[in-house]
């Protein structure tokens, strides 16, 4: 596929503007988006493709008990707005009940454990969560042949904690527009005007003073900082204002004698605020939060509410997206898996697997001879890095083994009946895993999903079906906008495995510090440059890039590229070398292929809540950042030392 390169700005100069300048100037984001782009285009193909699976899913007639009529009369029931509209609240009416008849903290134990089971789907934002903290059952960090339970914080209803400790005027705005939305929905709920603002004081009151002990999401990124194994008797004397017994046993995981608590910190102001907080300000705080995990489900006043503020208000979407598509989302959450199977049969082929294993066999040649001729490494530490590159395992597409759903119940007539029922299912299946041997067949996305994945406790690298169609892989095109494109993710993910977190962790998923301590040096010294560099970029007046928060997805991007292009000149040495195609060399064509991929316009709004929460740097960073300190790029495109898209050579830094 030929790029029409830009005219008004030069490679060297502004490369995301020169493969995507037309693009950018012509596209406008649906009002149903908060933002627009590759990924997003790609997405809705498939969603399409889901679309119709569940158009017939739901007028079939097949068999109870069978996964097509599961994911049919799930369809149905989310489309079926009128039976949800007459229930009204009807659904919560057993959930309020029970939150009003809290009387002392073994009741508050038990209902955490409760509504955590029903509405939890046990990975962190999994599903609709409801309490201060989620559960996991993960690998331990320590030991990655062990499930250990997992407890991270949580408990907010705002997306970070900075946005109830920031006094800036903006912060303040938003927390202003929380609070009008609390309150309008504790109106719909029943209660007048007076009541709804108070019961809005004492949710902020209290999300406010856990935001004060919770984590940041920086310190977050360190995988030490959030390895706290320990035994179940410390945890348990350290955060004693809570039956943490009782508790296990509730969600059924009580025959453990050690846990992880992810944030100790966390969880000893939680523990200590159970006696301290009246009995009525806690039935208001879980009154809260059981509407916010399930506005999404309810009739159209509480699903507008929750519109208006998570999608409106915090990403600048003007519109909801159709219920189809909305619907769709839920169903791929709950039963990715099912749905994802009939998607696999229908849109990959085996060739497709079969090419992608060829790609993923050169990036790992590539990236093993980069780590052989590292002058910085030294021998012992670059064998521990080849033997865990070697141990990479490699997931493409779909599961070997698919998820049995047969104990899932589905009711055609209760939408948040079903989304409860999954939840319960996956919660149910991850305590499961409790003294089991590893799962290593076991996927963390569904093979629709357009992204990818490393897991450093498994030391593998998955990439989903979803994503592997134009532009960022593509059966028909040539090697090098193969590589630019699919290349460059798998390189990503890759690199992920040797990222400031990543590299923490062994050959068999172990935190472990396999490191002598001058590489280690030497490789905090190079990273301390790309935090350098990504703190300087300035997206919106007064927001910056932080580049500790998004550091491991930058280190991942400049090896992504590197390990990639070393891939293309090994099959170009073995495949010999194309004639240009349309004027551009394989060189050139690979970089247009990866500023193509990263094409995207975003909302100011949904711009603003990414600095503030995701680890990712926006689309033009992710071009023109890593490729600013690649020589490669420089001599294909011939950028001379004066360029904006060359960094000065002390200020570039040069990792994998």
């Amino acid at each position: 596929m030929a790029v029409q390169a830009e005219t008004r700005v030069t490679a060297c100069e502004d490369f995301f503007e020169y493969t995507n300048g037309e693009w950018l100037r012509t596209t406008e984001i649906p009002a149903d988006e908060p933002s627009w782009g590759s990924f997003a285009q790609v997405r809705d193909w498939n969603r399409d493709v889901l679309h119709g699976i569940l158009d017939e899913a739901s007028a079939s007639s097949a068999p109870d008990g069978t996964d097509l009529r599961r994911i049919g009369d799930f369809y149905a029931s989310g489309l079926d707005q009128k039976t949800i509209d007459d229930a009204g609240l009807e659904p919560l009416r057993a959930d309020l009940a029970r939150i009003d008849s809290l009387r002392g903290p073994a009741d508050i134990v038990a209902l955490i454990a409760d509504f955590q089971r029903r509405h939890t789907a046990g990975r962190w934002g999994g599903g609709p969560s409801i309490g201060p903290f989620l559960p996991a059952m993960r690998p331990d960090p320590f030991d990655s042949s062990t499930y250990r339970v997992q407890l991270q914080q949580g408990g907010l209803g705002l997306p970070d904690r900075d946005y109830y400790l920031r006094q800036d005027e903006r912060s303040r705005e938003l927390v202003a527009k929380y609070r009008a939305h609390v309150a309008r929905v504790h109106e719909l709920l029943g209660q007048g005007a007076g009541e709804a603002t108070a019961s809005t004081e004492v949710v902020l009151r209290l999300e406010t003073r856990l935001a004060n002990a919770s984590m940041t999401r920086v310190d977050q990124r360190d995988p030490y900082k959030v390895a706290n194994t320990m035994p179940l008797q410390d945890f348990a004397a350290s955060a004693a204002g809570l039956d943490w017994d009782a508790y296990l046993a509730r969600i059924g995981a009580g025959a453990i004698d050690a846990i992880n608590p992810r944030q100790p910190q966390f969880f000893r102001a939680l523990a200590a605020m159970v006696p301290e907080i009246s009995l009525n300000e806690w039935r208001t705080y879980f009154r809260w939060h059981l509407l916010r995990a399930s506005s999404r489900f309810l009739a159209a006043p509480f699903e507008e509410a929750h519109f208006d503020f998570y999608g409106r208000t915090l990403t600048g979407q003007t519109e909801q997206k159709p219920r189809w598509e909305r619907v769709l989302e839920v169903v791929d959450a709950g039963m990715g898996e099912a749905l994802g199977r009939i998607y696999v049969d229908r849109v990959f082929p085996p060739q497709a697997k079969a090419r992608m294993l060829e790609l993923v066999n050169d990036l790992r040649a590539a990236l093993a001879d980069r780590i052989r001729g590292l002058e910085w490494m030294s021998a012992a530490t670059k064998e521990q890095a080849l033997s865990k590159l070697d141990a990479f395992n490699a997931k493409i597409g779909y599961p070997d083994v698919w998820r049995d759903y047969s104990s899932v119940r589905i009711d055609r007539a209760s939408y948040l009946g079903n989304v409860r029922a999954c939840g319960e299912f996956e919660f149910a299946r991850n305590v499961a895993k409790l003294g089991r041997p590893i799962d290593r067949t076991e996927w963390g996305m569904s093979a629709p999903t357009v992204n990818a994945y490393y897991n450093p406790s498994m030391n593998e690298i998955v990439f989903p079906a979803g994503i592997l169609r134009p532009p960022f892989f593509d059966m028909s095109a040539d090697d090098a906008s193969n590589y630019g494109g699919i290349g460059v993710v798998i390189g990503h993910e890759m690199s992920h495995g040797f990222d400031d977190a990543g590299s923490r962790y062994d050959a068999q998923g172990n935190l472990r510090n396999w490191w002598q301590p001058d590489d280690r040096a030497a490789y905090d010294a190079r990273t301390d440059l790309v935090v350098k560099q990504f703190d300087a970029y300035e997206p919106l007046p007064g927001e910056r890039i932080n580049g500790r928060l998004t550091l491991g997805e930058n280190i991942a991007d400049l090896g992504g590229l590197k390990i990639a292009f070393a891939a293309l000149k090994r099959a170009l040495g073995r495949k010999g070398r194309p004639a240009p195609i349309d004027g551009q060399t394989p060189e050139q064509r690979f970089f247009f292929g990866h500023a193509r991929v990263w094409r995207s316009v975003m909302r100011d709004e949904a711009l603003r809540l990414r600095l503030r929460t995701d680890p990712h740097s926006p689309g033009r960073y992710r071009v023109n950042g890593p490729l600013s300190n690649l020589p490669e790029f420089y001599d294909a495109f011939d950028c001379s030392a004066d360029r904006p898209m060359r960094r000065a050579e002390d200020e570039r830094p040069s990792i994998w």
